[in-house]
């Protein structure tokens, strides 16, 4: 059976997978990419991991390549560079020196841009060609499709949505120390900074005056957002109206059919959803209000990191 391994790293997970031609991850697990600080035992660790993957498989498996997405990935030079919830700092060759460990066909992209073409080929977007997959994790992450054709940018950095300045230079500051970056407000991070920020600024009673930054979880602000806690429904009224206004912008770019959203923050459901519709139709430029559609990613069936990942190398076989 062809498989091709799908490797999502993050900063607290590396997901691995061996996926088949329609985007199903038929044997996956993670490990902890922190446990790893030294670059060659973390990639020793994915080996390793994937030929434990390969016994696991009940039918005999032929590998025809691996697919990897990572947060700023460039796609043009094989490298990981200055990822800021990564260990590793600099420009890591991590295509380089896995292609050392496994002789297979390898590319690796943006994980977010990874993430569309996944969607395109076993998603929602599929008969698309003019798309944004967002992703809302603990950081913001974007993949565009116009054309028919993933913006992969100069470099293969682009995409990069979670880092523009929605605050003119006067607000949170991101991962990568971009003051007032979309990112520090749309994310399950930018939620639970969120829910801090309205403590300050209101007085109303709330569940959460109690509750320490660090024990504070989005599955948390969602319960509470179905009790009617009042700090929870203004923090994800506040978040959308942040991401209508950035998702209206982004419209003008290129004119998508949609934006997918996936991600920790998109299993709020209706709280961030219905708030979300209402700020985007406000702020939408009135030639494109009615054509653009707000959809929940078609890949949550699937693992969708690891078959986004696989999808680079699908891609090119199907």
């Amino acid at each position: 059976m062809d498989l091709v391994v799908g490797i999502d790293i993050g900063g607290t997970k590396t997901k691995l997978g061996l996926v088949d031609k329609d985007g199903a991850s038929l044997v996956s697990t993670f490990f902890r990419t922190r446990e790893f600080p030294e670059l060659n035992d973390y990639l020793d660790k994915i080996k390793e991991t994937v030929d434990e993957l390969v016994q696991q498989c009940p039918e005999t498996v032929n590998l025809i390549g691996c697919g990897i997405g990572a947060p700023n990935a460039s796609s043009r030079n094989g490298t990981i560079v200055n990822a800021s919830n990564l260990i590793w700092k600099g420009s890591v060759p991590i295509l380089e020196r896995l292609k050392e460990r496994m002789s297979l066909p390898m590319r690796i992209m943006n994980d977010a841009s990874a993430a569309a073409l996944g969607e395109m080929l076993f998603g929602n977007a599929k008969g698309m060609t003019d798309f944004i997959v967002v992703t809302l994790g603990t950081g913001f992450g974007a993949g565009i499709v116009a054309n028919g054709k993933l913006i992969d940018g100069f470099d293969g950095f682009a995409g990069e949505l979670g880092h523009v300045d929605m605050t003119l230079g006067d607000g949170r500051v991101t991962g990568l120390n971009v003051r007032g970056g979309l990112e520090a407000y749309v994310s399950a991070t930018g939620l639970k900074r969120t829910i801090m920020y309205m403590q300050s600024k209101y007085m109303d009673e709330s569940r959460f005056r109690s509750v320490a930054y660090n024990d504070l979880h989005g599955e948390d602000i969602t319960k509470a957002a179905e009790e009617g806690d009042p700090l929870a429904l203004k923090a994800f009224d506040y978040t959308a109206d942040v991401l209508g206004l950035a998702l209206a912008n982004f419209t003008a770019f290129t004119q998508p059919e949609a934006f997918f959203l996936m991600g920790g923050l998109v299993n709020s459901g209706k709280w961030i959803f219905e708030p979300l519709e209402k700020y985007f139709d406000q702020y939408l430029l009135e030639v494109y209000r009615g054509k653009v559609k707000l959809l929940r990613s078609g890949m949550a069936g699937k693992n969708a990191a690891i078959s986004g990942a696989a999808a680079l190398i699908w891609e090119e076989r199907l």
